[in-house]
C-alpha cells in the first residue's frame, strides 16, 4: 500500500477519520492542585500518559500506581478525570542526544500504529509527560504528527 494512503480514514474509529482537538501538558514543577486546576480549566475528560515508564516511584504523586486508589490515577479521579497509560508513545530515545530526530522518524514510520488507541479515548483528552516545557518534550513530536493528520492541539503551559 502506498504510504500516502496508509493513513487515510478506514473506519469511524480510525484516529485520522475525525478532526478533533486535544491538549498537552507537562507536570514537572507543578503542584498537584495546580496540575488539576489546569486540566479542569480546559475541561479535560481523559489524561493520556505518554511516559515510557509511568510506574517509576521517583515521580511521586505522578507515578502510575499498581492500585487506582494511589498515584496519578487517584489524583485524577478526585477531579473526575480518566487516566490512560499509553507507553507505546513513550520516548524510547530519551537518553540519545539525537532523540528528537529519532523519535520523529519513529512516528513517520509507525505513527498510525502508535496513535491508534487515541481514537477510543474519551475527549477532550490531554497528553501528559513530565517535562513542563513542550519544546523540550517528545509530546511536541506527537502533537505535530497528529496536527499533520488533521487534528488541532493546544499546549497547556
Amino acid at each position: 500500500m502506498p504510504k500516502d494512503t496508509a493513513l487515510q480514514p478506514q473506519a469511524s474509529s480510525d484516529i485520522h477519520s475525525v478532526r478533533m482537538k486535544f491538549f498537552t501538558i507537562g507536570y514537572g514543577g507543578r503542584r498537584p492542585q495546580e496540575f488539576l486546576q489546569l486540566l479542569q480549566a480546559h475541561c479535560i475528560k481523559t489524561v493520556v500518559d505518554v511516559r515510557l515508564r509511568p510506574d517509576r516511584a521517583s515521580m511521586g504523586i505522578y507515578t502510575q500506581a499498581k492500585s487506582p486508589e494511589k498515584g496519578i490515577q487517584a489524583l485524577l479521579r478526585q477531579a473526575g478525570i480518566d487516566y490512560v497509560p499509553c507507553i507505546e508513545l513513550g520516548n524510547l530515545f530519551r537518553d540519545d542526544e539525537r532523540w528528537r530526530e529519532r523519535y520523529r522518524s519513529l512516528l513517520e514510520r509507525a505513527g498510525d500504529l502508535l496513535t491508534e488507541r487515541l481514537a477510543s479515548v474519551t475527549s477532550p483528552f490531554c497528553l501528559v509527560c513530565a517535562e513542563q516545557k513542550v519544546h523540550n518534550c517528545h509530546r511536541l513530536a506527537i502533537a505535530e504528527y497528529l496536527v499533520k493528520h488533521g487534528w488541532e492541539v493546544k499546549h497547556i503551559e
